[in-house]
């Protein structure tokens, strides 16, 4: 099902509002796709001017930072221990920004968007 991301023919009040043209093309959005826990994989995706998005379908890696010696790490996840988006998404082993992960160097909260950014970058909670 298609989802129409364009302005709402009501107002705050509820009030009617008559546009002067209808929907476009442009203004359909591309259904949502959640990161899990698994193998690596990605998607590219044509966005708008010919551009392109890398979605992490399923990813195993994360690039996490330790804060205090300001070195970056490639580590392998294990698991979601908390998400604030939604609470399902920890039984789910979902992602995305803000998602707590386990990793072998310790928990590490998501900075980056994986599915429009084709990585998850993390920093580890001491």
């Amino acid at each position: 099902m298609a989802l129409w991301q364009g302005k709402s023919r009501r107002n705050k009040t509820g009030r009617r509002v008559r546009y002067h043209r209808g929907k476009r093309k442009s203004e359909i959005g591309r259904e949502q796709h959640l990161t899990i826990v698994g193998e690596q994989k990605t998607k590219k995706v044509r966005t708008k001017g010919a551009n392109q998005k890398i979605r992490v379908k399923t990813g195993n890696i994360a690039f996490v930072v330790d804060p205090k010696t300001k070195k970056t790490a490639r580590t392998e996840i294990i698991s979601v221990v908390e998400n604030q988006a939604n609470i399902h998404y920890v039984r789910r082993n979902i992602m995305n920004k803000g998602a707590i992960i386990e990793t072998k160097m310790g928990k590490a909260r998501i900075t980056s968007r994986p599915g429009q950014t084709g990585n998850i970058n993390a920093v580890l909670i001491s």
